[in-house]
């Protein structure tokens, strides 16, 4: 490498490292920046085209030159892009192989999935406690967090709402029933409980904001960025509902580190191929299926059903069980109507890249420590 061109590449490293530029994707873009592309980062994308932080700052630029038929596979917030230096209009040449994506299925009849966003640390699943608590729904929402290869995060806001330490603690026990190996956190923009946690959680990579409208996503990200950059407005009184402040996924970094994507506030969040997803939400449930008498038990009616065991012995609540069975019979739907063995390989490509992210991650915060 000439003196230039590590220079070069030095100064996108430092310009680009709040948005999570690291080694391992310096070492993807080699190719591209030989022929003299642009590196960077889609902040948003708005109707056919997208906003791209770079080294120079932020580009608009054409997705037309990537818009493949396969939904899965166009330009999304949160892709590390390679863009043309100049034109008008300027275009993005191609995207990076992603690390991780989060996908959920559309409400159209063609059964095809959407991306939300992509190369995503953690998923963090709002919920607000201002409504009563939907279970199922976190379930959901943590199937397609764990199928996409990020971590999921799950933050009860409004918890200025329930000012009685003891009832807020069994919401919380309520939802790490239901959400087992993610952390729970009781969360308030208005009086900032909680947000130094989360902030500390957040801080390592890239999260994706989920959640339904009414959730205080945007009032979460404004006290995250510590400024109101994203609108609010106000809940409705009788079912605790708002409006979609937030209509495009917008990519933001964080002033103590790491990088935020808010999301639009989804009513529908179909499966889409989430096997293993829904297996890591009810991993209760899959341990104790090893134990039961026949190896395709369907938990039903089948005599040495461990799982069934469970329920009658109080161990495993019945409501888990009828979450889990949902789950997996609209999966099952989803993946007869569409070709799960390009989506399996796409799957094993994310996942392929997020371990190397990962990785790469852990060593440059080992080096931090070190420094």
């Amino acid at each position: 490498m000439t003196s230039s061109s590590a220079f070069s590449a030095f100064s996108v490293s430092s310009a680009l490292a709040s948005y999570g530029w690291d080694d391992a994707w310096a070492d993807e873009f080699a190719p591209y920046a030989s022929e003299g592309l642009i590196a960077g980062r889609v902040i948003r994308v708005d109707r056919g085209q997208c906003d791209v932080v770079t080294a120079d700052g932020v580009m608009r630029a054409d997705t037309a030159f990537v818009t493949p038929h396969d939904p899965l596979r166009v330009v999304c917030t949160g892709d590390w892009v390679a863009v043309e230096p100049a034109g008008n209009p300027r275009y993005v040449r191609t995207y990076l192989p992603r690390r991780t994506a989060f996908v959920r299925s559309t409400s159209s009849k063609r059964s095809e999935g959407q991306i939300l966003a992509a190369n995503v640390d953690y998923a963090v699943v709002a919920v607000s406690l201002a409504v009563e608590l939907d279970l199922g729904r976190i379930e959901r929402f943590l199937a397609l967090a764990w199928e996409s290869g990020a971590q999921p995060v799950v933050v009860l806001s409004k918890a200025d709402l329930v000012p009685d330490a003891v009832t807020l603690g069994y919401l919380v026990q309520d939802v790490e029933t239901a959400a087992p190996g993610v952390a729970v956190l009781p969360v308030s923009s208005t009086t900032g409980e909680g947000l130094d946690v989360l902030e500390a959680v957040l801080a390592g990579g890239t999260a994706v904001l989920l959640g339904q409208s009414g959730a205080g996503k945007s009032t979460l990200a404004n006290a995250l960025l510590g400024e109101d950059v994203m609108d609010v407005q106000a809940t409705r009184d009788m079912d605790g509902k708002g409006r979609h402040t937030t209509t495009t996924r917008n990519l933001l970094a964080l002033p103590g580190g790491g990088v935020l994507i808010d999301t639009p506030g989804l009513r529908g969040v179909g499966l889409w191929d989430a096997e293993t997803g829904v297996g890591q939400v009810f991993s209760e449930i899959e341990e104790l299926a090893a134990g039961c008498r026949f190896h395709d038990c369907a938990h039903v009616a089948e005599p040495g059903c461990a799982v069934i065991g469970a329920v009658e012995s109080g161990a495993l609540p019945e409501r888990r069980l009828e979450s889990y069975r949902k789950l997996l019979r609209e999966n099952q739907r989803i993946v007869a109507k569409t070709d799960a063995r390009v989506r399996a390989e796409i799957r094993r490509d994310w996942k392929r890249k997020g371990a190397e992210g990962r990785a790469a991650m852990e060593a440059k915060r080992g080096r931090w420590h070190q420094a």
